[in-house]
């Protein structure tokens, strides 16, 4: 399925999902829905039956936020490597009578299953820093999205500001990996993930790697001073 990272991670998240729902919107104060509904619109304005493909889908939020503010043609298939946190979505999406919009699949996205030019939009919230290869998953998703069709990527980031930025990377390095390890038990899986956020590249360079893997029409836009960024392409 995948190296030595991608299964990593793939045991990370499956360690942590019974808490991850409570920890991500708490150490998050929540902001994390605002930024979800800001990208909704670029993603459901399918006109007519179409198909959405939540990549790194977690725990199903995004997913069923996508189904409920999308027409009743629109199928969303959600995409995760960890077992774990699909075991936690599949409750979700009971619970919101969702079955039959939202079809869930365990599988690496930078080798998927599905035909050449299926879905109408992709979707990747918070995930992409996680890849292995995130060139190849880009590529991959481009193969699978139709002509026309277009890529969303939400991701943590690091604001510009020079004050903010010393704020956000002392509560990110020092007080989330210590609430995380106290609710959760497992610290080191909250000191890797602000970690992957420092680690992952700047605007320029992300926009660069989406037009050199094939993307047309590539745009940026910082959310809350920065903190979180959402970045465009479509398959042209």
């Amino acid at each position: 399925m995948g190296g030595p990272k991608t299964e990593n991670i793939k045991s990370l998240f499956d360690s942590i999902s019974s808490d991850y729902d409570k920890l991500n919107h708490v150490l998050s104060l929540n902001v994390d829905k605002t930024w979800r509904r800001r990208a909704l619109k670029h993603i459901t304005d399918i006109k007519g039956a179409g198909e959405v493909l939540d990549v790194a889908c977690g725990t199903g939020d995004f997913s069923i936020e996508i189904a409920l503010h999308s027409s009743d043609s629109v199928a969303i298939t959600a995409l995760d490597l960890s077992e774990g946190m699909l075991e936690v979505m599949r409750q979700k999406v009971a619970k919101a009578s969702l079955q039959g919009r939202i079809f869930i699949s365990q599988g690496n996205c930078e080798k998927m299953d599905f035909p050449d030019n299926r879905f109408d939009r992709v979707t990747i919230a918070f995930g992409i820093r996680n890849f292995e290869h995130r060139e190849d998953a880009l590529r991959e998703i481009l193969r699978v999205l139709k002509p026309g069709g277009r890529l969303v990527i939400l991701e943590l980031s690091v604001p510009s500001n020079r004050f903010l930025r010393w704020c956000y990377c002392l509560y990110f390095t020092k007080l989330l990996p210590w609430i995380g390890g106290l609710v959760s038990g497992d610290k080191a899986a909250y000191s890797y993930l602000p970690a992957s956020v420092l680690k992952f590249p700047g605007k320029q360079e992300w926009m660069k790697t989406m037009s050199d893997c094939g993307y047309g029409n590539v745009s940026h836009k910082a959310f809350t001073f920065g903190i979180c960024r959402m970045y465009i392409g479509e398959k042209i």
